[in-house]
């Protein structure tokens, strides 16, 4: 059995419970964190909310001086018994680094045909390699 204790103080990886709601949503699942106020996101089927959860704690948590302390599962599912509650988790450590990260600046070397080329049609350098480097890395 897993148990959610004591996680919202560890501020790398978070745990917190999630009411997945499709009544009266014209068939969307709302998906709103009784622990983060104002915390909402949506999905079209219970996989696409379950998807952007993560996403939805992630945004809203760098706000806080001190992550809230998870209610327990059990007490959200008293207080939700016509809808799906489960928890959600997100690796804070790895999201900030990925989303809130700076830029740096890179010098490459290519072949001067493809600078010449590449200048002449107005294609930005930093947005090629950056999208390179993603699909190169599976992002």
């Amino acid at each position: 059995m897993f148990r959610c204790t004591n996680v919202a103080m560890n501020k790398d990886y978070v745990v917190y419970p999630a009411v997945f709601d499709n009544i009266d949503n014209d068939g969307y699942y709302t998906v709103t964190f009784p622990d983060i106020p104002n915390t909402v996101t949506q999905g079209k089927t219970i996989e696409e909310a379950m998807k952007n959860a993560p996403d939805a704690l992630a945004i809203a948590l760098p706000d806080y001086k001190e992550y809230p302390e998870p209610t327990a599962i059990k007490t959200v599912q008293k207080n939700n018994p016509d809808k799906i509650v489960s928890y959600v988790a997100i690796d804070m450590k790895k999201y900030l680094k990925k989303f809130k990260s700076q830029t740096v600046r890179k010098n490459v070397t290519i072949p001067s045909y493809l600078a010449d080329e590449a200048k002449a049609q107005n294609i930005n350098f930093s947005a090629v390699l950056t999208r390179a480097l993603k699909e190169k890395l599976g992002e």
